[in-house]
């Protein structure tokens, strides 16, 4: 499990950036800059809709200090509806493999409805220029948490 202070895992994943086009993300070609990625479980659906509508609320705050980036499981067409049907401006990426997840300790079991599965936990990670994982948030309940991670970006 990434813990804060450590060096955050490369990523190569695709995705869709901010204007809607296809494109590959990996963490070494964003170094030089403060990246906010933010795992939720799927598209669409009620917490990880509200989640990511409270970054794009958020957006003219955090885009002058951050990059955000959403990562889930879903296909890169789930992303674009999703991003289409909510205005969403700022990249989406697809781990069908869950091997970022996994990477980053996004990926485990977790109950849900009284039963014990594995699944996607919703976590945020805050990373600096050089590549160190800042901060770390796990178990993310979604109302509150972008002012929380604005109040980190900015110290």
């Amino acid at each position: 499990m990434i813990s804060e202070g450590s060096r955050a895992p490369d990523f190569n994943l695709q995705g869709i950036d901010e204007d809607g086009a296809e494109k590959r993300f990996s963490l070494k070609d964003l170094k030089g800059k403060k990246v906010v990625l933010y795992f939720y479980p799927k598209d669409n659906t009620p917490g990880c809709t509200q989640e990511a509508c409270d970054f794009r609320d958020n957006m003219a705050r955090l885009k002058k200090d951050a990059l955000v980036l959403g990562v889930s499981p879903d296909s890169i067409e789930s992303h674009k509806k999703f991003r289409d049907k909510f205005g969403l401006e700022f990249p989406l990426l697809s781990d069908a493999d869950k091997a970022a997840a996994v990477a980053f300790g996004a990926w485990g079991e977790k109950v849900m409805y009284g039963k014990k599965g594995m699944g996607l936990i919703r976590s945020t990670f805050l990373i600096d220029e050089k590549g160190v994982v800042v901060r770390a948030w796990r178990k993310v309940k979604v109302e509150g948490h972008v002012d929380e991670v604005l109040g980190a970006i900015r110290g």
